[in-house]
């Protein structure tokens, strides 16, 4: 493919140029700052959604604020900071001073879902705002009438939340125990909001620490310097990809599931428009409905900036600056990808934005072919909560994972295994199951890979899990929330499966010795001795099944990720003798002609 001419990236600022040696240590200094920061979360974090999963991100913001790096955490938490940190800077003003500390999770104000709750600090030094440190997290609860947040019956987003929108909880390094006592009233299990609202605050300080330790060693023209090269390189890198794809209009789309709203599927758009080193992506979606899935605009950020990753696969550093080529409209306000107040919404950092980022992603890939790579499994969760008699309190916890799912094929490998979902894109854990007994009234019965549950092809999607869980010593109510139950993993480049029922998500239910298989978000409540499952969906497979070498078929029989069954209808590989595992060759030559 003939390269473009890029044009220059615009200068924004005169300066004098940083030499490499300071930009490198400015830029370690940097990311140190970043995984300190989260670092912080993790060890001192109460709730295991924080300590266990790492459902939550940090990053850095200059003072005009652009984001100055973005850590390697939660994707669809990140692309939204960008428009909430400056709505949030915007709302106050020139009334922001040292030792302000600013909370914030209303998605009418750039959020993402309102259970992902912002610290938000900024930074002074020698009496000018300098920096904010950003730190966003996934709370077990955040009040309203279900326990997690997440309300398959709400019909508008008062149902749903305590909205908070932006707010000082400590103003001018005075705590407001007022409001924070009004906000964690509020909410479910008050031990872990709190222990979890003290390390997203104490995050925001030791990020604070270290970048005024870097101003007082380097100073601050050398470091603001070394920011905006940063920040220049960043761009630089996505022009350049750009510059590579052939001038055009390029669309994709993907299909949204029916998850039990009633509306029937959806299909979301997205139209990559390319010129020179500049791009314009528009989503198209349908107008927003009543049900948990609508997506505002800050959320809808997240998801379109996943999917232009996926295919750009830069390197570091990720910064702002990576999007000053890149335009977006997310289409007229009320609809999926662009809700407006009363919209429900908590289910939509996973659903509609993994179906977003597919759309966005293939987009791109019509462009370039030859970075086409599959999807990963769609998030398809539980949330539990009850009373625990050994401490006489509630427990809530979203299950973190239960929403591991896996990882699509690319063209060079197979998926990873219980990797996903995508909107996380790896970055969750699903922590010890011990800690998690420990933590809370339960036994975990089962978590493993699923067998069949990777798509077909050339090369493998990666597994789901199974996660099946009991109460111990009183009922438990459990609620699921998600998709990917019906419309598995999009496979690429000529990936299909024929064995569909094991790919995509799905809940089992046994109660008084029977089973029950539950597809649409519900909330129930089961007893000691009963039990919930949680499948989900595994990745999407790439390239043709009937070329996917006959030995690793056999190797995926052998692991557990393929059954028999599956190797037949899905990869034409016939065996003939299940205990020893040989195959009959001819009969798969056959098969594999003929498919």
């Amino acid at each position: 493919m003939a390269r473009k001419p890029a044009k220059p990236a615009a200068k924004k600022r005169s300066r004098e140029p940083v030499d490499r040696i300071t930009l490198s240590v400015v830029r370690g200094i940097l990311e140190t700052t970043q995984r300190e920061m989260t670092l912080s979360l993790e060890k001192t974090a109460r709730s295991s959604v924080f300590n266990l999963a790492h459902d939550y991100s940090t990053a850095l913001f200059n003072a005009q604020p652009e984001m100055i790096l973005q850590g390697q955490d939660i994707p669809i938490h990140l692309g939204s900071l960008i428009p909430a940190m400056k709505q949030v800077a915007a709302f106050f003003g020139d009334d922001i001073h040292e030792g302000d500390l600013i909370l914030h999770n209303d998605p009418a104000y750039g959020g993402s879902h309102a259970i992902d709750t912002c610290m938000y600090k900024p930074v002074f030094y020698k009496g000018d705002l300098v920096y904010w440190t950003v730190c966003k997290g996934h709370l077990t609860d955040i009040g309203g009438p279900v326990p997690a947040g997440y309300n398959p019956a709400a019909k508008e987003i008062y149902a749903e939340c305590l909205r908070i929108p932006p707010v000082k909880i400590w103003d001018r390094g005075k705590p407001r125990h007022d409001v924070l006592n009004m906000i964690l009233t509020n909410m479910r299990a008050r031990r872990d909001q709190e222990g979890d609202f003290k390390a997203l605050i104490g995050a925001c300080q030791v990020g604070e620490r270290s970048l005024i330790a870097m101003l007082d060693k380097y100073g601050k023209e050398t470091v603001d310097a070394a920011i905006d090269e940063l920040l220049d390189m960043a761009e630089r890198q996505m022009r350049n990809l750009i510059a590579t794809v052939p001038d055009g209009t390029y669309e994709g789309s993907a299909i949204l599931e029916d998850a039990g709203h009633g509306f029937g599927d959806f299909e979301i758009k997205a139209t990559v428009t390319v010129k020179d080193d500049n791009c314009h992506i528009t989503i198209s979606s349908p107008p927003q409905i009543p049900y948990f899935i609508n997506s505002y605009e800050g959320n809808s950020y997240s998801g379109v900036y996943l999917g232009l990753m996926m295919f750009a696969q830069l390197p570091p550093p990720y910064n702002e600056g990576l999007y000053r080529c890149v335009s977006l409209d997310m289409g007229p306000k009320g609809t999926l990808c662009n809700a407006v107040e009363p919209a429900p919404h908590m289910n939509c950092t996973t659903t509609p934005m993994e179906t977003l980022t597919d759309a966005v992603r293939l987009a791109f890939e019509k462009a370039v072919p030859s970075k086409v790579s599959a999807s990963w499994g769609h998030a398809n969760g539980l949330n539990i909560a009850g009373w625990d008699k050994r401490h006489d309190e509630e427990y809530v916890t979203m299950v973190l994972a239960t929403i591991i799912s896996g990882a699509g094929a690319t063209p060079h490998q197979d998926g990873w295994h219980a990797c996903g979902p995508e909107c996380c894109f790896g970055a969750l854990t699903s922590g010890d199951i011990e800690l998690l007994e420990h933590s809370y009234p339960i036994v975990i019965h089962r978590y493993s890979l699923m067998t069949d549950s990777g798509g077909a092809g050339l090369y493998r999607g990666g597994s789901g899990t199974a996660w099946e869980v009991e109460p111990l010593n009183g009922d438990m109510t459990f609620i699921m929330f998600g998709e990917g139950r019906r419309i598995p993993a999009i496979g690429a480049a000529g990936a299909h499966s024929q064995l569909i029922d094991p790919k995509v998500g799905r809940l089992e239910l046994r109660k008084n010795g029977e089973t029950t298989i539950i597809r649409d978000n519900t909330m129930a409540v089961i007893k000691p001795g009963e039990t919930v499952t949680n499948m989900n969906p595994g990745g999407g497979g790439y390239g043709d099944p009937m070329k996917r070498p006959v030995y690793r078929v056999v190797d995926d029989i052998r692991n557990g990720l393929v059954s028999i069954e599956g190797a037949r209808l899905d990869y034409g590989v016939v065996i003939a003798d299940a205990e020893t595992l040989k195959v009959d060759l001819d009969t798969t030559a056959r098969c594999r002609t003929a498919a």
